[in-house]
């Protein structure tokens, strides 16, 4: 299962970090646990005449519910199942925008009511349509009325809604030559794209150089590698924040666009020994570029404009982060982060828009993960989840669901509702684990999640011991359907986190999701 903040079952083996440490223990933590006893079951509810017809009514209840600005983001480390929950969303908006990359967990988390002035975001569902910062470094992968697979990484998950205008916004970065290759891929299978998605002019460009110099720094670092995709991202942020990087709107003035490319050349080839770099190659870029800013200028706009303008309309926007807050560059397990701001706060920063959560966790490469499963169990959990990265293909670890990380989420990001993905997959397990703190090697309990690696990697997590249930849940719609166990192991989520879920996934379907 996942909320944005779950995590899930790790690799077979940590990594090595480090002057060869690792990050995350070679077995399971010491751990305390607590066995909860099994509840009596609740009396089945009565029979309703027309249950599709409630659920349907129940579900909208639900949806309408949701604020003018809306956004979904992760509350883990990624993988929480936000597109899902983004394209199930996006009928209901008229524009969905992104501001990160796409990389969370399995918990997906809303927060609703934070308002300020005209403009209230008042249901961040730890998953936005606006893309507000990040790039290509992490995908999302939704589904179609049909069944069909779509992995999208730069285009929001709303562009399979015909009426849905997508929006990729200032915070993010752009490979072209992957965004018509995304494009390219929708349209051979129907999905038209002409005249639906805008990119911000003010959206910085990503080369194919600053892959280049990710995989050259990703060596450089060896045993001590943070894991990136080598997708670009950090060298492409690190341009825009040393200022000598090129934006979307620079393709329009291509008589200085070699002259300004030229220099980003020369600051790659001084800094590593392996960057070859040739006048001959800046000539070659130029051109490719030259012929790639004559096809992007029909999506290029001043998207800071249209989103404040559309606000001011009373359109309704939903916003479709990227990543998650535990990978926050700010707030996330430093240096094991992603390079941009995914959570609440970069939906103003990655959009130009003023303010007004899986059911276990997961994350891709290096970092500390303290409730990481090793083994059969963490195998298990990564196969029925399908745990595979949708950007690399690589394993995802995972684990389970940890209470102290998501609590430091839901504060950080003010999360009203959450939406709790791949209940499903825990499925068959006779008893579910949940942690709710941590000690530290001295025994002291910790009172938040810490900041210092040094002391998370060493923490003995505290577990719970809840009863796990037997049967497939994955056709069930209705909550008072799920079997006790499954609806006791929800409501204690929301019992420790304070929050309450509004939404449950039980398969990657669109149909598969249960409004609570």
């Amino acid at each position: 299962m996942s909320l944005s903040t779950l995590t899930h079952t790790a690799a077979a083996a940590a990594t090595a970090v480090g002057s060869g440490k690792s990050l995350s223990p070679a077995s399971p933590a010491a751990k305390s646990v607590v066995r909860l006893p099994r509840t009596r079951p609740l009396a089945p509810a009565a029979a309703s005449a027309a249950p599709a017809a409630v659920h349907a009514d129940f579900a909208e209840d639900r949806v309408s519910a949701l604020s003018q600005v809306s956004g979904v983001l992760g509350s883990q480390w990624g993988d929480e199942g936000k597109g899902k929950l983004v394209d199930v969303l996006a009928p209901r908006f008229d524009i969905v925008a992104r501001c990160q990359v796409r990389d969370e967990m399995r918990f997906v988390f809303f927060f609703l009511g934070t308002q300020h002035k005209a403009v209230s975001i008042s249901s961040i569902i730890l998953l936005s349509t606006i893309l507000l910062q990040g790039g290509a470094n992490a995908g999302h992968t939704i589904y179609n009325s049909e069944g069909k697979k779509f992995a999208l990484h730069l285009v929001p998950s709303g562009i399979l809604h015909e009426g849905t205008l997508c929006v990729v916004g200032n915070g993010a970065v752009i490979h072209v030559p992957g965004f018509f290759g995304e494009i390219d891929g929708l349209e051979s299978n129907g999905v038209r794209c002409d005249g639906r998605i805008l990119v911000s002019d003010r959206a910085h460009l990503l080369f194919d150089l600053h892959q280049a110099v990710d995989g050259l720094r990703e060596a450089e670092l060896e045993n001590s590698f943070i894991g990136t995709t080598k997708r670009g991202i950090g060298p492409c942020y690190s341009s825009k924040v040393t200022r000598n990087g090129l934006r979307v709107c620079d393709l329009r003035h291509m008589d200085t666009f070699g002259d300004k490319l030229d220099v980003l050349f020369k600051d790659a080839a001084s800094r590593f020994q392996g960057f070859q770099y040739s006048k001959n190659m800046l000539k070659e870029e130029v051109e490719r570029y030259k012929r790639f800013a004559e096809r992007l200028e029909p999506f290029i706009a001043d998207t800071v404009h249209v989103l404040n303008e559309s606000i001011q309309q009373k359109k309704k926007i939903l916003v479709e982060g990227g990543q998650a807050t535990m990978l926050d560059i700010d707030f996330g397990t430093y240096p094991f982060v992603t390079s941009s701001s995914p959570s609440a706060g970069g939906i103003c920063t990655g959009l130009g828009i003023a303010p007004r959560v899986k059911a276990y966790t997961s994350r891709v490469g290096s970092g500390p993960f303290p409730t990481e499963l090793f083994g059969e169990e963490g195998d298990r959990l990564r196969k029925a989840g399908a745990e595979f990265g949708t950007t690399t293909g690589r394993p995802r670890r995972c684990g389970w669901l940890d209470i102290v990380a998501l609590k430091y989420c839901c504060q950080i990001n003010g999360f009203s509702s959450l939406n709790l993905t791949k209940l499903d997959v825990l499925s068959g397990m006779s008893e579910i684990k949940v942690g709710v703190s941590y000690n530290q090697a001295d025994g002291q309990k910790l009172q938040s999640f810490p900041g210092d690696l040094d002391i998370l990697e060493q923490v003995q997590v505290n577990y719970e011991v809840l009863p796990g249930w037997q049967s497939d849940i994955s056709s069930i719609r209705s909550y008072n359907e799920l079997p006790q166990a499954a609806r006791r192991y929800v409501e204690r989520i929301e019992e420790l986190v304070g929050v309450p879920v509004h939404y449950i996934g039980v398969g990657p379907g669109r149909d598969a999701l249960i409004y609570k």
